[in-house]
């Protein structure tokens, strides 16, 4: 196939683009904010009930709860669903530190397994690995215990990183072997799916653990206008915790059963996300158009340019398009060159971050995670990004290839 020569004097292809969207429903966002305003309902209230029921309908799940940002979520369900201070939280290290300051800041440790190569989410067989050559069963408690910290293992938080569901079917499983607590990181997975086996059906990303944790940070397929978060739970008990937490630890005005946080989800938010919800499923699909119109030009490229894997029983919402190459570096310098805007995510792996360098891990610990971490790239995606510009995008793509071949060439050729 060949790819259409662009001249790189052309307008900037952004990385994101959040100007579009809100001109668009800028009437709609405007209406919100006047009534706001002449209703002065700032915290809680109306809009935001009216948003948390609509979220947690469209993810499946029974109850939602609005708080502050996608961190809040993701603390608050941990502590709402009993993990406290001394305990050990699985997770992985290829994700934002959000994942791990949320299970430091309830007072556990973060332990983690590697990924999978092809999803970039929680291998399932690294995890049994974990669990069963890593761990003891504590003969007194009956606990799990951590053979590396001595620690009680009390949850799993797999991450639907990119905007793709983790191979749920084997984590639950192996949560429910070893009566483990299975809070989702869903922050990067608005409307992602999986097709679970075990239950014959499709289930969304938010409805699968025991509670999940979203964010709502403007970047995101669903973004506020601002900070946001979402706790989404089938879960009386879970979502009662998470409400009292969020507002200072009181379920009603100036009596408090615990210590709280200030927590909470404005109203001028829940109402701008209320509008923006209405075309979640119409933007998620245009982002999944687009992830087939790059995997169709980028095919020529397959030696040197790795795409992403949806395996069958997921459907990605694909958050970011993460692509892998050699001299990643290079590539991206060619495309900034070319005003075309691309990130990294996550160029160092949180074991060997120094916020954790008191974990005690090092370097060939996780090793898949360490070697995507040196070659992952993430090329633009938004919704209304064009076949045009991707066909731009491929074209630059395609000279990085060239100049890594012929490097090659020249490497068999000494």
């Amino acid at each position: 196939m060949s790819v259409s020569v662009y001249d790189n004097s052309q307008s900037a292809i952004p990385f994101l683009d959040l100007v579009t969207p809100h001109r668009e429903l800028e009437a709609e966002l405007t209406a919100v904010f006047k009534s706001t305003l002449s209703t002065a309902g700032f915290i809680g209230g109306p809009q935001v009930e009216q948003f948390e029921r609509e979220f947690a309908a469209f993810c499946d799940a029974s109850l939602g709860i609005g708080v502050g940002s996608g961190t809040d979520a993701l603390r608050f369900a941990l502590a709402a669903a009993g993990v406290s201070e001394g305990d050990v939280v699985i997770t992985v290290p290829n994700t934002f530190i959000a994942t791990t300051e949320a299970i430091s800041q309830v007072g556990a440790a973060p332990e983690f397994v590697d990924i999978n190569e092809e999803t970039y989410n929680m291998d399932p067989v690294k995890l049994r690995n974990y669990l069963e050559n890593h761990c003891h069963i504590q003969s007194v408690t009956g606990r799990l215990i951590s053979n590396r910290s001595g620690r009680p293992v009390t949850a799993i938080v797999p991450v639907h990183l990119y905007g793709q569901v983790a191979d749920m079917d084997e984590i639950m499983q192996l949560a429910a072997t070893y009566n483990l607590i299975v809070i989702e990181d869903a922050c990067q997975a608005h409307g992602a799916q999986y097709f679970s086996q075990a239950e014959n059906r499709w289930l969304k990303a938010g409805s699968i653990g025991l509670a999940a944790a979203f964010s709502f940070y403007p970047g995101k397929n669903l973004g506020a206008c601002g900070e946001a978060g979402a706790v989404t739970t089938n879960s009386g008990e879970i979502s009662q915790k998470v409400r009292m937490m969020r507002d200072h630890g009181q379920a009603k005005k100036y009596f408090h059963q615990m210590e709280g946080y200030n927590g909470r989800l404005d109203a001028l938010q829940a109402g701008i996300m209320h509008v923006k919800l209405k075309h979640l499923a119409s933007w998620n699909e245009k982002r999944r158009a687009i992830a087939t119109t790059y995997a169709e030009l980028l095919a020529p490229f397959s030696e040197w340019i790795t795409i992403p894997v949806e395996p069958p029983n997921c459907i990605s919402v694909y958050h970011l398009y993460v692509i892998r190459t050699k001299k990643r570096e290079s590539l991206r310098q060619l495309l900034a060159e070319a005003n075309i805007g691309a990130a990294i995510h996550y160029p160092v792996p949180l074991h060997l971050q120094d916020a954790y360098s008191h974990l005690g891990y090092r370097a060939g610990d996780f090793p898949i995670t360490e070697k995507v971490a040196g070659e992952i790239l993430s090329l633009p995606m938004f919704p209304n990004l064009t076949r045009d510009e991707q066909v731009r995008i491929v074209s630059n793509l395609a000279k990085h290839v060239e100049r890594i071949s012929a490097s090659a060439v020249e490497l068999v050729g000494v």
